[in-house]
This record gives C-alpha cells, structure tokens and sequence, in this order.
C-alpha cells in the first residue's frame, strides 16, 4: 500500500504503546522509499506531501489546506505535536543535565538508586579466595513525582484559518519553549529538593568551612574548592542565573583568553574548571547549581507531547490543550551540589 492511497482516521492516535508516526510507518515503511525520491523523509512527511502541504517557507500553506478532507484533518493533531516538540528542543539545557531518559506508559515510576561509601570507591586488591567488593543498588523508598505541564491553545479556526503555517508555526513553538521551562525549574527544584528519597543536593555557602571567602563575594578559590566537593565525579556542567554568571565571568581567571576566544567562535562559554556554564531564569541568583551530567538526573517521561486530537481535528481550537508529563529523579548522591554565594 503506497503513501498515496492510506485511509486515515482519529483512531490512529489511540493505539496502545504506539505514536500516531509510529502507527504510519507500519503501514508505510520508510525503507520501502531507499533510491527514491522520497527516501530520507518518514510516514507523516509523505502524508503532508500526499496533500500538498507545505509546513515550512515562504510559500507555505494555509493553516486550512489540513481540512481540506477529512484525511487530512487527521494530520494536524500530529503537526501540533511536532511543531511544539520543535520548540522544547530549541535551546533546550535538559539534554545537557540529564544522564539518561526513561519512558513509561504509567503515572507511576519508583527509580533505583547507588549510595557508596569511601570504602566501596576504593578499588582495592582481592586477594585469591577473598570476597570481592561489593556496590548495592537499591529501589528507591518513594515514586518518583511526575508532573503534567501544557498550554491551552485557545484560536477559533476562523480566526488562523488563512493563516500561514510557517507563522502559526512560531507560536507553536513558543508554547514548546514555556513548556520546556517549566521542565526544567522541575529539574532544578528536584536537584535542590531530591525526589522525595530524602537526597538533595550538598549545599555550600561562601565563607563556611569547607569554602573560603566572605559570603555574598565569589572569586576564583571559591569556585575551586566548590569544584573539590565533587570527587570522585566531576563538575562539568554549572546552572546558574544571569546575575550570577555575570560575576562568575568577572572573575579574573575566568578572563582567559581561549575563554574568550571560544565563545566569540562558538557561543559556548566554558570556565578552566572545565565545566559547561548553562544560563537559565530557573535558578535564583546567587546560587550555583554544579552537577556531574553523567551520574546526576533521570528524565522520567510518560509518553510524548500529547494534544486533544478530537477537538483539532473537528477544528474545535477554541480550547485545545497541549500538554507532557515528565518528571526527574536523582541517581547518584555527590554528582550534584549546590553553592551559595
């Protein structure tokens, strides 16, 4: 069966632990497309293709070239959800934070977790016949909080209707970037909090033992011995707000001019504690998130970006709610700390 001629109908996006893309790609698999004209695109790119819509440019389509047939009606839900799945992905500091995602088909997720002691950290010799060193890792005592975030999509179809696709397209993404926000303030605040397992982060002030300084002051032997309170992991990644990173680069050492250099050529700023500094409004000032990404965060995830596709695809836009659940566990103690400037 070619792209050309699928049935599509609204029961195609409630079928059970598959995506709406997913359920095209069964009936029209994209390795049937290789030395083709259409190879490198997926199901759904040939069903907009199939209709003659075109998402993107100059001369893209009206927002009502989907209800031209009721086949293609069926498509905008999914349109919907990738635009703002765009969106979360821009600029988005989640990737850089999060040492692994899971995804579950539940509202429910206890997540496992590692406490080592100094003498489990030690690789020490066994001797012949001798135990061998153990590492426990447990299930965690509380679920993990999944959180549901969204926007209402609130337009009458009269209003959008004539509407460039390429121009609604920019609001959709922009509810993707403020649903990605309140992602990451989720994040943040289980980094701060923990999870519910009694495991926040350590949290340090300047100017009390072990870090030097007077509090409210940061300088260059501050961040250093903050730096220190993570071995055996590494900081390689700071979340801090822009007050904040504002006086971090003010510090003299931090005026290298690699540093400089580098993020003139780039727009990557990094520090020569190697750490990648990650701007975000999440973090309140004065306060520095550092964190080893590789050991860190779980991004925990119940399914994708979901909209109410009965009411798009009926052209009931005046409240269409977008929404994601998702929600942060801690895996590691030590690989994130917290200081106070």
């Amino acid at each position: 069966m070619g792209y050309d001629n699928l049935r599509l109908e609204k029961g195609m996006y409630r079928q059970s632990g598959m995506s709406f893309t997913q359920v095209l790609e069964s009936l029209d698999p994209s390795e049937n497309y290789r030395g083709t004209a259409l190879e490198g695109t997926d199901a759904f790119q040939r069903q907009l293709k199939r209709f003659g819509i075109r998402a993107r440019g100059a001369g893209s389509s009206p927002v009502e070239k989907f209800f031209a047939t009721m086949d293609s009606a069926v498509l905008f839900p999914e349109y919907i959800a990738r635009t703002v799945r765009q969106g979360m992905e821009e600029n988005d500091i989640l990737p850089a934070i999060v040492a692994t995602t899971t995804v579950i088909d539940a509202m429910d997720y206890r997540s496992i977790y590692s406490v080592p002691e100094d003498a489990d950290k030690a690789l020490e010799e066994v001797a012949e016949g001798s135990e061998i060193p153990t590492t426990e890792v447990k299930t965690k005592e509380h679920l993990v909080s999944l959180s549901k975030r969204g926007r209402m999509l609130v337009a009458s179809y009269e209003a959008i209707r004539f509407q460039k696709l390429d121009l609604f397209s920019v609001m959709l993404r922009q509810i993707g970037a403020y649903i990605q926000k309140q992602q990451l303030a989720d994040a943040v605040k289980v980094i701060l909090e923990g999870d519910g397992n009694d495991n926040a982060a350590a949290s340090y002030t300047i100017g009390t033992d072990p870090i030097s300084g007077i509090q409210g002051t940061l300088g260059y032997d501050q961040l250093v011995e903050f730096w220190g309170q993570f071995d055996p992991y590494t900081m390689n990644t700071i979340l801090c707000s822009t007050p904040t990173m504002t006086s971090m680069l003010k510090v003299e050492e931090l005026q290298n001019p690699l540093t400089g250099l580098n993020f003139q050529g780039t727009g990557k700023l990094t520090t020569p504690l190697g750490a990648q500094l990650h701007r975000t409004s999440t973090v309140d000032d004065g306060v520095i998130i550092g964190l080893d990404n590789r050991y860190a965060l779980e991004l925990v995830r119940a399914g994708d970006v979901l909209v109410e596709y009965d009411k798009l695809i009926d052209r009931q836009l005046e409240r269409a709610a977008i929404t994601t659940i998702a929600g942060f566990a801690k895996i590691c103690d030590g690989a994130a700390c917290v200081l106070h400037v």
